[in-house]
């Protein structure tokens, strides 16, 4: 049963074997005649930087266009990077292909498939290329990201600019902001509630942008080793949950509280091994307890909390829920009349194909799920693929944790971090699709990336060759 799990999860995988058989692989070093004459090369890594650094820097202040460019931009780069790598570092493949990758270009190729056989190829291609931008960015940062140091000044960056954006957004609540779309249903307790926005213009959002920098400003508190440092860690954690609670998501507080916990369940973990024997085994009880505890008291004792809270289990009552349901029922129905590889990926195809299928009056931009989303668009194959994907990028998080805990390295910390956000994430992405968004799905990507550069390959046996 142990090595059927190794093999689904792709614990065991040789990449070097595969690099030997594969004439994608052969891309790679394609122009390393460039490597030792070309500056361009020779300055790879601080211009890889400088373009991971300007995304995060600029994405929630600029227009997705810029965005976009900055992707652009970026992939080109990691490509030329590729093609001129020296083939005879023993660094390379692991460098260059982990068994995330593998299943990101797996996604990618059933995700052309799907563009190919689409009712609406012209849409779905401009969904493609979106695709394709974000899957380069994710190659480029796993390979900066391997670098402690420019992890450590990846992550520093986007938690100043999250801060930014939080105590904008907590400006909003303590002077007010304009509503720019009925957010919460008008009939309810909390109609008049403010939800911020900050720069990003919508509080679901906001909510799924802050996520990632809850977490990884609550792993800077640890992973941060001087005194100043880590009380600014604990300053950005602190304003930007607070930002993010005043959003008022319902699907943000969701991802919240499953962020945290996730995190503080990895937390128990890694110090278990220090906790004495006699406590270890009540660790978990107790932290499991202390969370539903809290949960229940602000549940009970905080007004606003409570009411926002009730309207998740009001059904079709909250109108808000009612829209959602009625998107929901026209997806399931667009899935079923194409399970195998769906309409093909992006809002386009899918603006194109809904109206066929929604109720009078519920027209939407995306399937507010993005599980759905991912069926509609890619199928149950892609759908199979991206669960898979999931599934092995969660293990080799958890394998590689377990290695750093047991060297007491702090980079585990940003491991935990990245796990914990995704688990948010998906959480969130429950009920929203603000996951597509590119100030949000470049951090989401930030996350696997950031547990696909922590991977370690299996060496040959040299032995077993001879």
């Amino acid at each position: 049963m142990n090595s059927v799990w190794q093999q689904f999860t792709l614990s065991n995988l040789r990449l070097y074997q595969w690099r030997s058989a594969s004439y994608l692989y052969r891309v790679v070093g394609l122009l390393q005649f460039w490597h030792r004459g070309s500056l361009l090369v020779q300055c790879g890594e601080p211009i890889a930087v400088l373009l991971v650094a300007l995304v995060f820097t600029l994405a929630p202040f600029v227009p997705n266009a810029i965005v976009g460019i900055l992707l652009a931009m970026a992939g080109g780069f990691w490509l030329f990077l590729t093609v001129s790598d020296e083939t005879f570092e023993p660094s390379v493949v692991s460098r260059q292909v982990t068994p995330i990758h593998l299943l990101v270009l797996l996604y990618w190729s059933i995700a052309t498939v799907a563009t190919a056989l689409s009712l609406v190829k012209e849409d779905a291609a401009k969904g493609l290329v979106k695709l394709t931008l974000y899957l380069l960015f994710f190659a480029l940062m796993a390979r900066v990201l391997r670098s402690p140091r420019l992890r450590s000044l990846i992550i520093g960056i986007f938690l100043h600019i999250s801060l930014i954006v939080s105590i904008y957004g907590i400006r909003q609540w303590f002077f007010g902001a304009e509503e720019l779309a009925t957010w919460t249903d008008p009939t309810s307790s909390s109609a008049n509630v403010t939800r911020v926005y900050s720069y990003l213009g919508n509080p679901n959002l906001l909510a799924g942008y802050l996520l990632p920098a809850v977490a990884l400003s609550l792993g800077a508190i640890f992973a941060w080793q001087r005194g100043l440092p880590k009380a600014l860690a604990v300053t950005i954690f602190v304003v930007n949950s607070a930002c993010l609670i005043l959003t008022y998501s319902r699907g943000g507080w969701i991802g919240f509280v499953s962020c945290l916990f996730v995190f503080l369940v990895l937390l128990v973990y890694w110090y278990s091994t220090q906790l004495p024997p006699g406590l270890r085994p009540w660790a978990m009880p107790v932290l499991l307890g202390s969370c539903a505890g809290i949960m229940a008291l602000a549940v009970l004792f905080v007004e606003p909390v409570r009411d926002r809270v009730s309207t998740i289990f009001v059904g079709r009552e909250d109108s808000s829920n009612n829209f959602r349901m009625n998107v929901w029922s026209a997806v399931i129905e667009m899935i079923r009349d194409r399970p195998i590889l769906g309409i093909g990926p992006g809002n386009n195809a899918f603006n194109k194909i809904y109206p066929l299928y929604q109720s009078p009056k519920y027209t939407a931009l995306s399937a507010y799920s993005i599980f759905l989303e991912v069926a509609v668009e890619t199928g149950l194959i892609g759908f199979s693929c991206f669960l898979w994907l999931l599934i092995v990028t969660f293990n080799r998080g958890m394998q590689q944790l377990t290695r750093l805990r047991d060297l007491v390295n702090p980079q585990g910390f940003w491991l935990i971090a990245a796990i914990a956000t995704m688990a948010g994430m998906l959480s969130h992405g429950l009920v929203d699709t603000v996951w597509y968004r590119p100030e949000v799905s470049t951090l989401w990507w930030l996350m696997v990336a950031i547990i696909a550069s922590y991977y370690v390959a299996p060496q040959p046996d040299r032995s077993r060759e001879g």
